[in-house]
């Protein structure tokens, strides 16, 4: 791993809270709901009182006491522990373990060696799998006031002090090399060499992305710019497209309404097709541009992969929009 800092790839200015907040809604909604605390009770009456220093509960009957299970959780995640429990269940967004009482998280990016998957029913079925498995696991976050216990089995592989080494280095501008270890619907995870971080599926590419599986591949290396560093709760965010001159900044001065471009239609949908006309600067022909007459769908007139001749009917670098047409051309 590498990591470089260059005037050009300097940080972006921008909230750091607000970013985060953003960068990381969609990983947020694959959470499970939150869970509840199911503490066991062995008969007593079950209002806990004055909490010990110590860490233990003393119940309205003074009869039993037992350990607060977030204070040991927080002991172990201090300490860099390990914990192996059994698989319980999982959602489209990983797997669900059970711990002294507390429901925790296992996302399927914190897996080590899971298959990548398109369809979510794929997904899911991989994920059934792992349900009565035992894992060893690591907790990376733990939040008592959100009943927010995640834990990790990729962390295993590290040693905290080289964790902490790697978060010490890593630093927003800087240029990292890493592997691709997952890809989501919402973005990849790369490991930069024991700290993981995320490529939001907007800080992809300059163009259009469907699936971040368009771009990256699963074990494929990458060079990588910092924007975020989160060490408290281990999170780190990553652009590629950064690492690139914005298209959209010069297309202004570059193209204008008239003019005839050459591109690679790189997708059909309902309302149009979309056209490369140069690396990560796509064009969109609107369906009521591409053919006279009348036609069932895009793709009765244009297909992916082929090679057109558009006229740029508006450029609009703020928006990032570049309007083309078909029409009239076979007729000049």
């Amino acid at each position: 791993m590498t990591a470089n800092v260059s005037p050009e790839m300097s940080p972006q200015p921008q909230s750091d809270d607000a970013y985060w907040s953003s960068l990381f809604e969609q990983e947020e909604a694959l959470l499970p709901p939150e869970p509840k605390v199911d503490v066991p009770r062995g008969g007593a009456s079950w209002a806990p009182i004055n909490q010990r220093i110590d860490g233990r509960f003393r119940w309205a009957d003074g009869a039993e006491e037992i350990h607060d299970p977030w204070l040991e959780a927080k002991e172990i995640l201090d300490t860099d522990g390990t914990v192996t429990l059994p698989v319980t269940g999982f959602n489209k967004g990983g797997l669900l373990v059970h711990w002294r009482g507390l429901q925790g998280f296992v996302p399927a990016s914190q897996l080590i060696d899971f298959p990548q998957f398109h369809l979510e029913s794929e997904r899911l079925q991989a994920l059934r799998q792992w349900h009565g498995q035992e894992l060893t696991l690591k907790i990376i976050e733990l939040n008592q006031d959100l009943n927010r216990l995640i834990l990790s089995e990729r962390a295993t592989l590290v040693e905290a002090d080289e964790r902490e080494q790697l978060f010490d280095r890593i630093e927003p501008g800087q240029i990292h090399r890493g592997t691709v270890t997952n890809l989501t619907n919402f973005g990849a995870f790369v490991d930069l060499g024991g700290v993981e971080g995320l490529i939001h599926i907007s800080e992809l590419s300059w163009s259009r992305v469907i699936h971040p599986s368009d771009i990256l591949e699963p074990d494929q290396e990458v060079q990588v710019k910092v924007l975020n560093v989160d060490s408290d709760n281990g999170r780190v965010a990553l652009s590629l497209k950064r690492l690139k001159e914005n298209p959209w900044r010069t297309v202004d001065e570059r193209f204008q309404p008239g003019q005839l471009v050459e591109g690679t239609i790189s997708n059909v949908v309902s309302f149009g097709a979309f056209v490369m006309i140069e690396d990560e600067l796509e064009g969109l022909i609107h369906i009521s541009q591409l053919a006279e007459g009348t036609f069932l769908h895009p793709r009765n007139v244009v297909e992916k992969g082929q090679i057109v001749v558009a006229r740029i009917l508006k450029v609009d670098g703020d928006n990032k929009r570049l309007a083309l047409s078909l029409r009239g051309l076979h007729s000049e």
